[in-house]
């Protein structure tokens, strides 16, 4: 059995939900330290322009020490009503927006207290919607104590996996032969990212997922599967 896991992310680019359809199982890893100026409160939308951040904002200052999950949203901000324009602005004219706005409207209509809220809600939206079938868990809901390629084998273990899957970015602080110690086995996903109809031209990789979504609806898994390679 395959487990891959991912720092819940902001409206995270495709290459996540690669990394969910690869494996059996998939953990939002929500317990760890929170990463300021990463994925995990912003992410890029396609504009006529080029591209736009979308930025949650949060509350940091005097808690760089705080975990995913604790981490909440900066109060009295009117970041949901900026982000949802900015969606509809420069997707309303895609071929599939009508059928994904609503959700995201809705979304937007909530006062979440934690981003770890939000975040959970759009990824579980966007795997329903994209087609991926896959049991997703949250780290937090466990008692994980360990740390980097521990904390996976821990992950494994409690799990009953056998093969853990990583991104190419895991290849900078994961042992393998730590893995091969504890009898498992470690992977690493080489994601190619797939060229689709965008709305503007020319095209730009690594946008939200939703802008593969609004562009190519029903497409988008065999656009995602499109990019598998042989693991390393």
């Amino acid at each position: 059995m395959i487990l891959a896991g991912h720092q819940p992310e902001y409206l995270p680019y495709i290459g996540y939900f690669y990394k969910m359809q690869k494996c059996d199982q998939f953990i939002l890893v929500d317990h760890v330290q929170y990463e300021k100026k990463n994925f995990q409160n912003r992410n890029k939308i396609r504009t006529a322009q080029g591209f736009t951040w979308l930025t949650v904002p949060v509350e940091t200052h005097g808690k760089q020490f705080q975990k995913i999950n604790e981490v909440e949203i900066k109060r009295g901000l009117d970041w949901r009503e900026k982000h949802y324009k900015a969606i509809y602005l420069n997707y309303k004219n895609t071929p599939h927006f009508e059928k994904y706005a609503d959700f995201l409207k809705k979304t937007y209509e909530e006062d979440f207290s934690l981003l770890v809220d939000l975040n959970e809600k759009i990824i579980r939206f966007l795997a329903k919607e994209i087609g991926i079938k896959k049991k997703i868990l949250k780290s937090s809901e466990f008692n994980f104590k360990k740390k980097k390629e521990e904390l996976l084998i821990e992950m494994c273990k409690t799990l009953g996996a056998d093969t853990y899957l990583s991104g190419k970015g895991g290849q900078d602080y994961v042992e393998d032969s730590v893995f091969k110690k504890q009898g498992l086995k470690h992977v690493f996903s080489d994601f190619k990212h797939p060229e689709y109809k965008q709305r503007f031209k020319p095209f730009l990789p690594y946008m939200s997922t939703i802008d593969l979504l609004f562009n190519c609806g029903p497409k988008t898994l065999n656009i995602i599967k499109s990019s598998f390679e042989e693991e390393k």
